[in-house]
């Protein structure tokens, strides 16, 4: 294909895909970690416990020109997002001629992780920018060393630092790849290359001058806290995982690029494939062994993006040796690859698409919930006195109603995710880490609890601390959002609460979650509510209540499991259920718990299909 019909191509794929993204970073609702930084560029500093400055300044940028919007926060990142196949055109076409600059640059549209880089305000944006500056500086200085190859290289090393923790690996990547090649060798002895190095490394100071001022508290995070450094089987997946993020067909092409890298290792004509190995190996390979010791829990399956784009800029070379079916192959799966991305997200990005995820593992948890709680806080410190304090009780719901309701003051309590997410130092340092009613006074005080982050495993020691920690709870406001996917108690506490009025516990254990069912349903379950018992519990289905259910069944296994002691009541619960004049498919099967002390919670529903 000629080198015009490639160019052709690769403008108009970036077009269209920058708008898509467009559209996504205006619909799609904050991120967790998106709220968070958000959080943290009103309070500009060069370093966080969490990350570097940049990402918090980028969003400040932002919403100074833009305002207190989604697509303000992100906009400086689809900026920088919609840059990053443009470098990968100009590496390739540097190395291997004009077809294969615009080829390497479609591959890096087409491919779901790149291609739609930038649709969120994350750090990952500006580390790739910077990790590609840096390849690209070094593939100028591998054929002449000059000065403007020499600013960019520091550019690159300067906002990588800036960017995140995990830019260090980078660095380690390109000091492989640079000490495989001979000219890379001899380049160590040009002052110039060391200057840039030395403005790189001092870039590094702003996060080590915060680590020495808090203990190496975000060191700790970073590398020891969020990874069990012992092996685990969960590695066995990295690959299957990888292959799904950058499409089958791609992923076998970027492997065999990374093969064709060491059989080329050798030649001094072209010192980029001793360049690309080192820094493949390393970007690529590197993860694949740390995926057995490291973080398995949270996202971190792009974290090889940087040696997957490096790759990319080769990959063209061994393409063109393929059989066009195989060509074909790659950038017809790639391209699927990247609309099904799209597609998740578009429906991530509408109410009704979260609510139809809600009973499956592709609901988008960290995207949900935030816009109707925020609603649900307006509302209750509309009806409460002026000076209400607003508490949140973990950093990420506190993050996403700071940025709703736009302020500043919205405290957190202590919380499991603090510490897990690395959130609870910065949230101290800025004296947003609240002990209780005994920071609030005689205020009155409104408590956000995001109910579903915690597992229901731990949710009643979870009450009692609380109970503890304000001195007393009245019965909550209960908002289930997806049919309880997402659930948050809206508390409104008064100077001081009389007594404590824990949350109810419910569980229904039969049907199960997706049993299909031609007659009546026979519900079966326990409910509780400690130190004020339950009066009764209706069976709702579809959202109407359908039943009451012969409550006070004994459980002693339950209060068991709970460690409730003394004259409980029985709590397990049954009721036969109708469907009625209902059609077959999809319905919602839940219950309302009413306690003894007149409150009543909603419980979140799950699915049930008729036949």
């Amino acid at each position: 294909m000629a080198p015009s019909s490639l160019r052709v191509k690769f403008i108009a794929v970036w077009a269209l895909l920058l708008l898509a993204k467009l559209w996504l970073a205006l619909s799609l609702p904050l991120f967790g970690d998106e709220a968070f930084y958000a959080l943290e560029s009103r309070r500009l500093a060069w370093a966080y416990s969490d990350l570097p400055g940049l990402t918090a300044w980028l969003i400040r940028l932002g919403t100074e020109v833009g305002g207190q919007h989604a697509l303000a926060i992100r906009a400086p990142f689809l900026l920088l997002g919609a840059v990053l196949p443009w470098l990968v055109v100009r590496i390739a076409r540097r190395w291997f001629g004009e077809q294969a600059g615009w080829q390497a640059g479609l591959l890096a549209l087409l491919m779901p992780l790149s291609g739609l880089m930038g649709v969120l305000a994350l750090p990952d944006v500006p580390m790739l920018l910077a990790a590609l500056l840096c390849l690209d500086a070094f593939a100028q200085l591998l054929r002449r060393v000059g000065t403007l190859a020499t600013l960019q290289l520091a550019l690159g090393l300067a906002l990588g630092a800036f960017a995140h923790y995990r830019f260090a690996l980078v660095l380690l990547a390109g000091a492989a790849g640079l000490l495989c090649v001979p000219r890379g060798r001899a380049l160590l002895r040009e002052p110039r290359l060391w200057w840039a190095l030395l403005l790189g490394a001092a870039a590094w100071w702003p996060l080590l001058a915060w680590n020495l001022d808090h203990a190496g508290a975000g060191l700790e995070f970073q590398f020891v806290d969020r990874h069990p450094w012992n092996p685990q089987l969960a590695g066995l997946w990295w690959p299957l995982v990888q292959a799904l993020a950058v499409t089958p067909a791609l992923f076998v092409l970027l492997l065999a690029t990374l093969g064709e890298t060491w059989r080329r290792r050798a030649e001094p004509a072209q010192p980029q494939w001793p360049l690309l190995l080192g820094t493949g190996a390393v970007s690529v390979l590197g993860y694949g062994v740390l995926a057995f010791l490291a973080d398995s829990e949270r996202v971190s399956f792009h974290w090889p993006l940087a040696g997957w784009l490096a790759l990319v800029c080769a990959a063209p070379v061994v393409l063109a040796r393929w059989r066009p079916w195989a060509r074909t192959l790659v950038h017809v799966l790639s391209a699927l690859g990247l609309l099904v991305m799209f597609a998740y997200l578009a429906l991530v990005a509408r109410p009704e698409g979260r609510e139809r995820l809600a009973a499956g593992t592709a609901y988008a948890d960290n995207f949900s919930g935030w816009h109707e709680a925020a609603a649900a806080v307006r509302a209750e410190l509309a009806a409460m006195p002026p000076g209400t304090r607003l508490v949140a009780d973990n950093f990420m719901l506190g993050a996403q109603l700071s940025f709703a309701l736009d302020r500043n003051d919205i405290a957190v309590l202590d919380h499991p995710l603090n510490r897990k997410h690395g959130r609870a130092v910065q949230l101290a340092e800025w004296g947003l880490l609240s002990a209780g009613r005994t920071d609030w006074g005689g205020a009155p005080v409104l408590l956000a609890v995001e109910d579903t982050a915690r597992p229901l495993k731990l949710r009643l020691q979870a009450y009692r601390e609380l109970c503890a920690r304000t001195g007393g709870l009245p019965p909550p406001r209960v908002l289930n959002v997806d049919h309880g996917r997402k659930r948050f108690l809206l508390f409104r506490l008064p100077a001081a609460t009389p007594g404590c009025s824990t949350p109810a516990l419910a569980w229904i254990e039969a049907p199960s979650p997706g049993d299909r069912s031609a007659g009546p349903l026979q519900v079966r379950g326990w409910a509780l509510k400690e130190g004020v018992g339950v009066a009764r519990v209706d069976i709702t289905l579809d959202g109407a209540v359908v039943a009451t259910a012969e409550y006070g069944q004994p459980r002693p296994d339950v209060l068991e499991y709970w460690g409730i002691t003394g004259d409980a009541p029985g709590v397990g619960f049954r009721a036969v259920v109708g469907l009625g004049d209902r059609s077959a498919g999809r319905h919602w099967l839940g219950l309302v718990v009413h306690g003894r002390d007149g409150s009543v919670e909603t419980w979140p529903e799950q699915l049930v299909r008729g036949e």
